[in-house]
């Protein structure tokens, strides 16, 4: 039997009084969750351990059945793995977002919506004028900035610590950023300068970094452009989750039913786990990690995996990115369109293939569009195939799900009882 996990990113909601109380997965049409539920087994799953920040890298990597305290580094050097950077053993790698500051306060964790495009050139900009002259200073290249999609970017510090707290922006939106600039953390069972540098030397290096970036990007032709016409500003870096080379065994040593599986998503975050997972990473034309993104493209690209591959992970961000700008109707319209333009045609497809395949579907953590943060309480889960026994749940959202019978999983036993299914 064959498997593909579909996973709506930050799909998972609270409870909103604009819509008479109930969640948005409870409001929206989406009849082909609803029928998946209904014919399938439902139930919930914990995906963020204790102690971990409810972050996508935490969550998808939990859900793929690792063990977050073995092989936990953090989204940078996932990140990097997707963009194609090979680390060396004293790079510290942090995810790196251009973002939009504004009295003092963050405003948007993406910049305005940044393209990669217009990103590409700030990025350049910035090797070229604040990390050079450090490099210069050190007689070597201590300090780089890598391009990745749109906002989400990458930074590199030769001989970077990991031990430091930086605050994600996503979390802490209309909050002010100076008291959440980077800070050492305690070192234990550890040399604190073990890659070179100390916990305080790093974050001091960061925080120079944050504030030099400011000064910089203010004076780009590009900001100053969006600032004459009244738009937002890519006026700053903010690296964060940062860490070093990761030590993951492939999905196949992991669990021998899989011989090989494919990755489909727009985020670089998700393509490093896959990278680290062994699976094959496919790109997909038009796909934004946005609400308009390439749903079509991305369902006919899983339906082309499942012809040679037996694992198919496919990874959809919009519905998270709306939870994040907290736009109510936006995160709406994305379940309907993952809905029916994704898992509609691929379920299609499958009522079609003689080889049997068990699908779930599932978010990897709720994105509340009123607190537009991420939230670690369990997710709704579904597991659907043509033969399977189905229980008492007759629709698909976080309250329904309570009473499916698998009950609350946690971490990798979704993926044990999901590679059950044979």
């Amino acid at each position: 039997m064959k498997h593909i996990i579909i996973l709506g990113d930050g799909m998972a909601d609270l409870p909103v009084e604009r819509l008479g109380g109930k969640t948005l997965l409870q409001y929206a049409a989406k009849p082909m969750m609803d029928q998946l539920a209904k014919e399938g087994r439902c139930g919930r799953l914990i995906t963020v351990p204790e102690g971990f920040p409810p972050g996508s890298e935490v969550a998808n990597t939990a859900i793929l059945g690792y063990d977050l305290n073995k092989v936990y580094e953090g989204r940078g050097p996932l990140e990097a793995a997707s963009i194609g950077y090979e680390m060396a053993d004293d790079d510290l790698a942090l995810r790196c977002n251009i973002i939009n500051l504004q009295d003092g306060k963050i405003i948007t964790h993406n910049g305005g919506n940044l393209e990669t495009e217009d990103a590409r050139v700030l990025i350049d900009y910035l090797n070229e004028t604040l990390a050079k002259p450090i490099n210069e200073s050190k007689g070597y290249e201590m300090v780089k900035f890598i391009t990745g999609i749109q906002y989400r970017h990458l930074l590199v510090i030769k001989g970077g610590n990991k031990h430091i707290e930086c605050a994600p922006p996503h979390d802490h939106p209309n909050e002010e950023w100076r008291p959440l600039l980077v800070k050492p953390t305690e070192v234990r069972g550890e040399m604190s300068d073990v890659r070179g540098m100390s916990p305080q030397e790093t974050a001091g290096l960061l925080n120079e970094l944050i504030l030099k970036s400011q000064e910089l990007l203010a004076e780009h032709p590009f900001n100053k452009a969006r600032a004459a016409r009244g738009e937002r500003q890519a006026n700053s870096i903010w690296p964060w989750s940062g860490g070093y080379r990761p030590s993951m065994e492939t999905l196949m040593q992991q669990y021998p039913e899989i011989k090989s599986g494919t990755v489909i998503s727009a985020v670089d975050l998700i393509r490093g786990i896959g990278h680290y997972a062994g699976l094959k990473i496919v790109e997909v034309e038009g796909a934004t990690g946005l609400a308009d993104t390439n749903y079509e493209g991305k369902a006919q690209a899983a339906i082309e995996a499942l012809q040679n591959d037996d694992f198919v992970f496919v990874h959809v961000e919009a519905s998270d990115e709306a939870g994040h700008d907290g736009d109510l109707e936006l995160k709406l319209k994305t379940i309907e369109y993952l809905d029916q333009r994704l898992i509609k045609p691929i379920y299609e497809h499958i009522m079609q293939m003689d080889e049997p395949v068990c699908m779930a579907v599932l978010p990897d953590h709720l994105t509340p569009v009123e607190m537009r943060i991420h939230v670690g309480q369990p997710v709704p889960l579904l597991i659907w195939h043509k033969d399977i026994v189905p229980d008492e749940v007759q629709q698909y959202d976080e309250v329904s799900c309570v009473s499916g019978s698998y009950g609350l999983l946690k971490l990798n036993e979704f993926m044990n009882e999901f590679m059950k299914l044979q």
